[in-house]
């Protein structure tokens, strides 16, 4: 469900005019939902991340440069190595049917880790980080562990990193 703001009048809570046609499609009339406080992210932490990914992409060492021809796949592929990846496993009869299968899975998703080990295919796919996808508190969690990660593949820190685009708004 995408997220509704609403007004408290001090008897019920009513969607802002611009939230009533998707309210209208999403919500039941007599149905009950529970109502929490959602925490959205800023227009400026987000892009400030994105544009610290692209810097580091342009500072990759030549041997990483060919490995990541696009920002986007230096970042799912950070994504995923911190642990902000959706996993799949898949039993083969046997290490070649395994092979094969992984063959078969990697051309799906450019931007996926496909590991055959055995008999066993684990296909990585990165969480979406849109902001529908990804609250606040865990897009910070990622912003972070993703920016260490790439800050340690150029050869720096965290700081030095984001400092070369600190303007970024």
């Amino acid at each position: 469900m995408t997220p509704v703001a609403f007004h408290w009048n001090g008897e019920v809570m009513l969607p802002l005019p611009r939230f009533v046609n998707l309210s209208n499609r999403q919500y039941v009339v007599g149905e009950i939902y529970p109502l929490i406080p959602y925490e959205g992210r800023s227009q400026a932490s987000h892009s400030h991340y994105f544009a610290c990914v692209a810097e580091g992409w342009r500072n990759l060492p030549e041997v990483l440069a060919e490995r990541f021809p696009t920002v986007e796949h230096l970042r799912k592929y950070a994504l995923i190595k911190t642990g902000y990846a959706d996993e799949r496993s898949f039993v083969c009869k046997s290490r070649a049917e395994a092979i094969r299968l992984a063959a078969f899975l990697e051309p799906i998703d450019n931007y996926a880790i496909v590991d055959a080990r055995e008999a066993t295919v684990k296909i990585y796919t990165a969480q979406s980080q849109a902001k529908s996808a990804m609250g606040a508190r865990v897009f910070h969690e990622s912003k972070t562990a993703v920016l260490q990660y790439i800050s340690q593949l150029i050869g720096t820190d965290v700081t030095s990193l984001s400092q070369n685009v600190k303007n970024v708004a």
